[in-house]
């Protein structure tokens, strides 16, 4: 059963105050996994907490910033203190955006590239030699984004390029070390993404261009990802939109590209026509 397969793990999931973090922390805590919460508000993880466990000796909440190196390490640190090892951890914190790249402060793709890749690389770098000692897993959730270039949104895409191609390398690397390296990729998810995405000068976006109740949920990620992880797999890609995508970026990138102008074109409000 799956819920055998994770009770007791100790699972570390970043971004984990809303949507698919959110919806990752509370199943693992069904589960019976020991969930370390990280954000950055701390008293949002605390009132989440009691709905990922109602045994608070089951949940640690630490405010972290995933950008921020140092706030990383003291993650890791308590969460080894509190439960002594860790067995998973799910780099989810993430930010998008949505502006041509023409009008775009550079901020923008600096502080997408800090959360989304450096938060990623910051997180396994300290987590790395307790998940190489249990044999476990790390997990970066990227995005069709990161495999096929969404327009409007270079400095998201270009994020999850990279984190896919650290994440790869990193597999190959401990090969024979027993790592479970997993590159989870989601379509359009119904989450708060695109309300926070950041627009060209910074400012969040403040709502979203798409109808969130006809995309998948954060609950139907969070469980598809659970069972990646259970079968140890190293790539998944969600939704027949996404694989069609990424089908597409590999067979016939021109048609690709174009088909991918004239969908995103379509979007309420599109930085571009």
């Amino acid at each position: 059963m799956l819920s055998a397969y994770f009770k007791d793990k100790v699972v570390i999931v970043t971004g984990a105050s809303s949507g698919i973090g959110l919806a990752a922390a509370k199943l693992f805590g069904s589960f019976g996994s020991n969930v370390v919460m990280a954000s950055r508000s701390l008293s949002k993880l605390e009132s989440l907490a009691p709905q990922v466990n109602p045994d608070p000796s089951k949940v640690l909440c630490v405010k972290t910033d995933v950008s921020v190196e140092e706030d990383c390490r003291r993650m890791i640190e308590k969460t080894v203190e509190t439960f002594g090892r860790i067995d998973i951890l799910v780099n989810n914190a993430g930010l998008s955006m949505r502006a041509m790249f023409r009008d775009l402060d550079l901020k923008v793709i600096h502080r997408l590239m800090d959360v989304n890749f450096w938060g990623t690389v910051n997180c396994t770098k300290y987590a790395l030699p307790y998940l190489l000692e249990s044999k476990g897993s790390v997990v970066g959730v990227i995005s069709i984004a990161g495999y096929s270039a969404l327009p409007a949104r270079t400095g998201y895409s270009a994020s999850k390029y990279a984190i896919r191609g650290f994440l790869d390398t990193l597999r190959i690397e401990h090969f024979k070390d027993g790592l479970n390296v997993l590159v989870y990729a989601p379509g359009y998810v119904s989450s708060n993404v695109r309300n926070a995405a950041l627009t060209a000068d910074g400012s969040a976006q403040g709502e979203t261009p798409l109808d969130e109740d006809k995309l998948m949920s954060a609950e139907e990620t969070a469980l598809r990802m659970a069972k990646a992880l259970r079968r140890r797999r190293s790539e998944v890609t969600l939704t027949a939109l996404g694989k069609i995508t990424v089908w597409g970026r590999n067979v016939i990138p021109r048609i690709a590209d174009r088909i991918t102008y004239r969908y995103i074109a379509r979007e309420v409000n599109s930085p571009f026509k």
